[in-house]
């Protein structure tokens, strides 16, 4: 599926539709690493990756970026903090989350949840999924 040609919410939000899951709260932890990769990880002349891997019931969402020495950690942040909160949200969405030191300068800062995918609406014919079959 090809999707560059469309904001990044969408082509989000496309994907989870395609694999027939529900964009909540996978769209928040995909925004969320996101976001914390261009903030903390980024490097002059560098981008971060997002993929998304399916199995089973578990997405896992990782965003790599190049600053390997600089390791997300848990903060509690204080009450009157205007930041510091989102290590917090992904670590309350997701089933588990980690950080995978790649080779240096690279670190993958991951997310697994446990997905339901919809189930299939029999047709009239009765077939699974809406498809009528011929005969």
């Amino acid at each position: 599926m090809t999707l560059r040609n469309r904001p990044a919410s969408s082509r989000r939000s496309s994907c989870f539709r395609g694999w027939g899951l529900p964009s909540d709260p996978a769209r928040h932890l995909v925004a969320e690493l996101a976001a914390n990769a261009a903030s903390h990880g980024r490097v002059s002349m560098r981008d971060f990756r997002l993929t998304l891997h399916l199995a089973g019931d578990i997405l896992r969402i990782e965003v790599a970026d190049t600053r390997g020495e600089r390791l997300p950690e848990l903060q509690r942040p204080a009450p009157d903090s205007e930041s510091g909160r989102g290590l917090l949200l992904v670590d309350a969405l997701a089933e588990r989350w980690g950080v995978t030191e790649g080779r240096f300068p690279r670190k993958t800062v991951w997310a697994e949840l446990r997905v339901a995918r919809p189930e299939p609406v029999p047709s009239r014919s009765g077939a699974a999924g809406g498809l009528s079959q011929r005969t």
